[in-house]
Order: C-alpha cells, then structure tokens, then sequence
C-alpha cells in the first residue's frame, strides 16, 4: 500500500512539474518578444522620422554617425533644421544629456537591434540623442499646451544632440523654473526610469527597507532620493568615493561594495532596484523579503554581451521568478507627460535635485561618450548648446 501512495505521490507531482516549466517557457518566450518589441518601437520611434543630413545650404549643427563603432564615429555636421508636424513641437536645444541607449545605437549593439530596424551595417537613422532641455521655438496646429518661448524639458525622437529638434507633444514638459536646463535635461530617462521602477514595479511603501544597488549613477541618484520622498528607509551600494554624495541625496545607509557584500548581510530589503546588474540573482534572492521585489534596470552596459546584451539577465530572472517567493523582472521606462510633471513636482518640491557629473559642449560628443562609457560617471554626463545665429 505504501508503494502504492509513492506511486501515486510521484505520478500527481509529474503534471504539476511539468505545467510549471510549461508556464517557465511560456514566460521567457513572452519576455523575449516583449523585449524584441521594444528595441524594435524604439528603433521605430528615434529612428526613420528624423530629417536626413543635408548636403546642400547648412541650417544646423548636429552629431551625426554614419557607421557603428566608438565615440570616434560621431561627427558634427550640418543638416537641415526640421520642421514640426501637426502634433509635434520644435524645440530650439539648450542642453541635453547622455544615457546606455545611446552609446548601444552607436555601436549597433546588441546585435539583435541591427536586424530589428536599426540597420544592418551601418546605422539607418544618422542621428543621436534622447533627453533634451530647451526653448519652444514652433508648435505644430494641433499643439495647444505650448507656445514659442516656453522652457520645456523631456525626449526628441533620438535626435536630441542638436541645435533643434522635434519633439511629440506628448513627449515634453514645462521646466520647472529654479532648474537649469543642464538640470531638467538631466531629467527625463534617468528619472522616470527610478520613478517608474520604484513606484510602479517596485511598489514602494512608507517604512519599507529599499536598496538601490548602484546608487551613484544616473538612475540611482534619482532612485535615492524618490525613493525617500515615498517615506522608505533606503540603503545605497556605491563605491568609496562616492559615499558621502549618497548620503548627501538622503541615503539612511551606505555600504562601500570595495569592501562589504551587501549580499551577505543580515538585513533583508522589501525592494532591491538594481542599476547594476553583475551579481548573482540568488544573492539578491537571500537579502530580499519572502515577498519581496527585485526591480532590474535594463539600460545595459558597454561590456555586456554584444549579441543579446542586456536582454540575457532578464531572461535569468524569469527562469527563477516562478520557482521563489519573491518578484524579479525587469523594466524600460515609458516617457509621459504626466511623469514628467510628476518630476517636475518632485523638483519645484526640493525633494528631488538632478546630480551632474561633467558638462561638454556639443562639440565634445566624443569625450563625452568615452567618459560615459568608462562607466563611472556620479550622475548624467550633459551637453550644452550654443546656437548660431541663422536665418
């Protein structure tokens, strides 16, 4: 009889195994297209709407690459100045800022994103940038929230390092007034990505413990101090030289990952944001609550794998999520507006400032991506603008 119940034990426990790795698969194979997807709208997006270079009379400067590489691909060149349609705003740029998305684009990886829109070869779309910070020069007719003159901040189709741009109308916001624009350029990826992850994945509560691994750069400065505006006591993981700046964003803790593994301590997080991405999940999986969240940012490195690059630890992560007590995944920030205003109210608040490591002008796009490339900028690398005068 016993052998019996064994047997019957085993035989009940086979479907149930069995329908869990079904529904594994069912998950990965669901991240991967919702991944693919969305290189393939950003690619769309920031990509075959923006005017070509120009080869006759000059109107602009902007940044221009014609093949994939390092900095040293990326030009200044002049194109023509880009007129807005119906729905969109022309924003005269005053600074703009540096993020992952940026550096993946000018060297075509991972390489998945050159079949899926960006160009085989070379780069179809020639241009670069994302967040902005400037003047409203023109607005489509369909445009009624802003007007010539207005300072506004947020995202231009990926052709932000420019002297202008076009810009959804949807995709902009007013500039808080005791910003810069160096400032409220500094704003739009970096921050919603903290906002978004902490608020809307992490579900960040007053009195919850969270660690923001990677607490220095242009995420987790934001992440810092969102995350303490939301009432949580927050721990930061940075590097030495960088302890006193977190604790200065509000950090209740700081650990030195040089010389403490925060993976091995006794404390436990109900949220983990990682802006880092090199250790292991199932150290992230000890020091999280029984219900706890794991939240990944998926910018991605210079030293990820080139093939799928960012896209391979997610797919860890859901592999492991159904098999634990706790939440792990990933997320890509989606700009709007009303984050944006979310920001901007955060800002005019005093509650959130943007933390700038270097400013370039814009005829140092190199320099500038090579130092965001090292990997060990203390919050967003920003380019400045300076306009000529034209007719």
């Amino acid at each position: 009889m016993s052998a019996n119940l064994t047997t019957e034990s085993t035989a009940e426990k086979s479907p149930r195994r069995k329908g869990r790795i079904r529904r594994v698969l069912k998950r990965v194979f669901y991240l991967i297209i919702v991944l693919i997807g969305g290189f393939a709208i950003y690619a769309w997006a920031t990509g075959a709407r923006q005017e070509p270079i120009d080869t006759g009379e000059p109107h602009m400067k902007a940044v221009v690459y014609t093949n994939y590489g390092s900095p040293d691909v990326l030009e200044i060149r002049d194109v023509k100045k880009p007129t807005p349609n119906d729905d969109q705003v022309l924003v005269k740029v005053r600074a703009a800022s540096l993020n992952p998305l940026d550096w993946h684009f000018m060297e075509g990886t991972p390489y998945i994103m050159r079949a899926l829109g960006a160009g085989l070869r070379k780069p179809k779309d020639p241009r670069l940038g994302v967040d902005l910070a400037g003047e409203v020069e023109a607005v489509g007719k369909n445009v009624t929230q802003f007007k010539p003159g207005d300072e506004v901040f947020g995202t231009g189709h990926g052709a932000a390092f420019a002297e202008y741009v076009c810009a959804g109308k949807t995709k902009l916001a007013l500039k808080p007034a005791n910003l810069t624009f160096e400032q409220a350029a500094a704003v739009p990826v970096a921050g919603l990505t903290a906002l978004q992850g902490l608020r809307d994945k992490g579900k960040v509560q007053p009195g919850q413990k969270v660690l923001i691994n990677g607490a220095s750069g242009g995420v987790g400065t934001f992440a810092v101090q969102i995350a303490k505006s939301f009432g949580a006591d927050v721990t930061g993981v940075c590097s030495t030289r960088n302890l006193d700046m977190v604790r200065s964003l509000g950090a209740d803790h700081v650990i030195d990952y040089t010389k403490e593994d925060f993976m091995k301590s006794t404390e436990r997080y109900d949220v983990i944001l990682d802006n880092v991405g090199t250790q292991p999940l199932l150290g992230f999986k000890r020091v999280l609550k029984p219900k706890g969240i794991y939240v990944l940012i998926g910018g991605g490195g210079p030293n990820d794998g080139r093939i799928v690059g960012p896209m391979a630890r997610p797919i860890k992560t859901m592999l492991m999520s159904p098999f634990i007590s706790q939440k792990m995944g990933m997320m890509l920030a989606e700009i709007r507006q009303d984050d944006l205003t979310k920001m901007s109210d955060l800002m005019q608040a005093g509650k959130v400032t943007p933390v700038i490591d270097r400013t370039y002008p814009l005829s140092q796009i190199r320099e500038a991506m090579k130092y965001l490339e090292a990997g060990h900028a203390r919050g967003k690398v920003i380019l400045t603008v300076e306009q000529e005068n034209k007719t």
